[in-house]
């Protein structure tokens, strides 16, 4: 793509970006409700895509049962949640990596470019989402929802754990790619390069509208810069 830098380190958000889960995330938060508190609950009705773990369970939880959660309910949920994710993500019907997802981490790997995570999700979800595709593999480093709450300071994070892995990294030299304008908007916080990809519930005007430099309808279209 003629005209684009070469990005140093591409960083990738998981959902809607590299895989789809079939529900397996919306299943595992209403089974941690349901173990805990005695009542399913729908993270959907509370939510959008994008938001961190945090915030979709925290919102999820007062909406449900009332009132705000301690840090102890909290804590309590995130480890119920993950232990739920681990055995659905692996039957759930729905499941499959995106179309080009795993032919563009491996020619992006192959270039030399230095790929990580960045997910709103927990640490734990996020790798265990991407462990039936088996793309765990191509991933160095990462930033996640256990980090932070708010999806720019997850991106302010990631970057510098970026320049601390390469021994300093300008933000420019970065891309962070994600399928929300969450994602898209946290990239241009943080003065990295936001490619935006058309394949979740935002169309390609909504990527473009919320700022990304590039915007790709799927993984299979040639990536910016390579």
């Amino acid at each position: 793509m003629p005209g684009v830098a070469r990005p140093t380190v591409v960083l990738w958000d998981v959902d809607e970006t590299l895989v789809h889960t079939g529900g397996s995330g919306a299943r595992a938060w209403s089974q941690a409700f349901e173990d805990l508190h005695g009542v399913p609950a729908d993270i959907g009705a509370h939510s959008s895509a994008g938001e961190t773990d945090p915030q979709v369970g925290a919102a999820t939880f007062e909406a449900t049962l009332g009132r705000p959660p301690s840090p102890a309910e909290m804590n309590a949920l995130y480890a119920r949640y993950l232990l739920a994710l681990a055995v659905d993500i692996w039957v759930s019907d729905g499941y499959h990596v995106l179309p080009g997802a795993a032919s563009t981490l491996q020619t992006l790997s192959d270039a030399g470019i230095v790929l990580g995570i960045i997910s709103g999700a927990m640490e734990g979800a996020a790798r265990t989402k991407l462990a039936p595709a088996d793309l765990n593999r191509f991933f160095v480093f990462g930033g996640y929802g256990s980090d932070a709450p708010d999806r720019t300071e997850v991106a302010r994070m990631t970057l510098a754990r970026a320049s601390r892995l390469l021994d300093g990294v300008e933000p420019s030299a970065v891309m962070i790619v994600g399928d929300t304008p969450h994602d898209v908007q946290s990239a241009a916080a943080v003065g990295a390069v936001a490619v935006g990809v058309a394949s979740g519930h935002y169309s390609a005007r909504d990527l473009a509208g919320a700022g990304a430099a590039h915007v790709l309808g799927s993984l299979e279209e040639p990536f910016p810069g390579i």
